[in-house]
């Protein structure tokens, strides 16, 4: 993408940009329609004017391969802000274990972005998991937890999260291999859901993306 210098139209915010100037471009990854009328989507400045298409294919080479997993047993509203903590971090998947409606609102439309995998029990879950090989590490702070500033994270994972509120259920509980509870300093017991899973996909990205 060109820089402020080479095209007037660019805006280095996440307010969008008006309508291409000068030459359009002709790569695929290009939406004709926003060149014309404007990108105001969300995205970082690399995205600006790609396809959608474009941008979901792009994430596919650089997803990060720990996946989440959110029960939803009563219409969780925190689901789409923790979608779009999983875009932000880039998760792989997104799995919403029960009620396969969720609120869209907090996920800002990156589930667009985001693959997103309905499972309609823990046990259709836990079965995905097993096939797969991949180790279901639940974040509660439940009695046999482990605090997350001492826990190493295997690098191919899901991070399974509880509801606001009531948590993990049992059967979650049960099926994880490692159980993991975020160090707390106050008087609340819990933290916000979406809070939670923000501060674990982060201490997964701290131990296995390099920097530099």
């Amino acid at each position: 993408m060109p820089d402020a210098a080479s095209n007037p139209s660019v805006e280095l915010t996440t307010n969008g940009v008006g309508p291409w100037q000068g030459e359009r471009p002709t790569d695929d990854h290009y939406d004709p329609e926003l060149l014309e009328r404007g990108d105001s989507r969300n995205v970082i400045d690399r995205y600006r004017y790609w396809s959608m298409a474009a941008i979901v294919s792009d994430l596919d080479e650089h997803r990060h391969p720990f996946h989440v997993a959110i029960e939803n047993w009563q219409h969780d509203m925190n689901i789409g802000s923790i979608v779009r903590s999983a875009n932000a971090f880039g998760a792989d998947t997104v799995h919403v274990i029960g009620r396969k409606r969720w609120n869209r609102r907090g996920a800002m439309v990156t589930d667009r972005y985001q693959h997103i995998q309905h499972h309609d029990t823990v046990a259709d879950f836990t079965a995905w998991a097993a096939a797969d090989a991949v180790p279901i590490i639940a974040i509660d702070n439940v009695p046999g937890s482990v605090i997350i500033e001492t826990f190493v994270f295997p690098e191919r994972c899901v991070l399974l999260f509880g509801q606001e509120g009531p948590g993990l259920s049992p059967e979650a509980v049960a099926s994880a291999a490692s159980i993991v509870e975020i160090s707390q300093f106050g008087s609340t017991r819990s933290m916000n859901a979406s809070a939670a899973a923000a501060v674990a996909m982060h201490a997964w990205v701290l131990q296995h993306v390099s920097f530099g």
